[in-house]
């Protein structure tokens, strides 16, 4: 059975083009347009990794971090950001809220691919 990755962004393209990449690479994708978004299909479904966006309406990426973080289900589960966000400060808080890892869009497909196999190895 193929992992299943949560793609959350709110822009259309970065979505597509995320799902696209990781679709080729051999994983179910389910998409969501921001972080309640994101938060309600994490809960609702079972999902192997999560990869989210920082700045996005209604609720942030760091924030959808720590609600995922109070879950059991995602204590341990591979949070990834991918954002146009890249000073340390923000990836100190993205630490703190307890990312797995930080990428910049725009962004690499085969380093994307790259990145995810590592993180559900």
């Amino acid at each position: 059975m193929s992992k299943v990755v949560l793609t959350i962004d709110d822009s259309p393209s970065i979505r597509k083009m995320v799902a696209m990449t990781l679709r080729m690479g051999g994983y179910e994708v389910l998409e969501a347009v921001d972080g309640v978004d994101g938060l309600e299909v994490a809960l609702g479904h079972e999902v192997d990794l999560v990869i989210t966006d920082q700045n996005m309406p209604n609720m942030d990426g760091l924030t959808l971090t720590r609600q995922l973080r109070a879950h059991p289900r995602f204590e341990r589960a591979p949070i990834l950001m991918l954002t146009t966000e890249s000073s340390p400060e923000m990836k100190a808080q993205g630490k703190a809220a307890g990312l797995t890892g930080w990428m910049v869009k725009p962004f690499d497909p085969q380093t994307l691919l790259s990145v995810v196999g590592r993180l559900l190895s």
